[in-house]
């Protein structure tokens, strides 16, 4: 058996292939809760995504419809013979990230001199990552605890500091989150400079 991986609300299937199977029976188990999810062709799992086909004598399949985080984990098809034999393998149940708007920043406007923060959170599985870049393509200048400058295409991490705005700092910044699993997303926000 193959493991699989797919985005959350997406179906998922698991084949196995008994040869010889006789009087025998399979039975799909979820490995992780030792639930018995369906023997033969009978699902009696209360799991009302799941079903369970044969085909072509040998070949059995369970199908997970709309694929939910707790459906994760590892899927055993195993047969009633002395010993036991069985085959497994791992459901992945991954999920495209999502701003986490009430917790992100809107457009901010800040004295010139001042500090300013913009943060970003993103929802997601695995974790996004967020990435920070100037709408118009010019660099981002980052500060070192020190207090040495330094120019960045682009910059990483949940929340961008500006310790000491220049007007030059003034601009839309693109928050991007990106986890692996399409679409990224971003939120656009306006960092405004008052000038003196």
């Amino acid at each position: 058996m193959e493991n699989v991986t797919v985005t959350k609300g997406r179906d998922a299937a698991f084949t196995c292939v008994v040869n010889n199977l006789g009087g025998y029976r399979v039975a799909w188990i979820k490995a992780d809760t030792k639930a018995i999810l369906a023997i033969h062709e009978h699902v009696i799992s209360n799991n009302a995504r799941l079903t369970v086909k044969h085909s072509d004598f040998n070949t059995w399949t369970l199908n997970i419809k709309n694929a939910q985080p707790e459906d994760r984990g590892t899927y055993m098809c195993q047969v009633n013979t002395d010993p036991m034999k069985s085959q497994s393998a791992h459901l992945e149940v991954v999920i495209s990230p999502d701003i986490i708007y009430e917790e992100t920043s809107s457009d901010i406007m800040v004295p010139e001199g001042g500090s300013a923060k913009l943060i970003c959170k993103a929802r997601g599985y695995p974790k996004p990552e967020i990435i920070w870049r100037r709408e118009d393509g010019s660099d981002i200048t980052t500060r070192a605890s020190t207090g040495s400058k330094s120019k960045v295409s682009q910059a990483q991490g949940e929340i961008l500091s500006f310790p000491n705005v220049g007007r030059n700092e003034m601009g839309a910044y693109l928050c991007i989150a990106s986890n692996g699993v399409p679409p990224s997303v971003s939120k656009r926000m306006m960092l405004q400079v008052h000038c003196e």
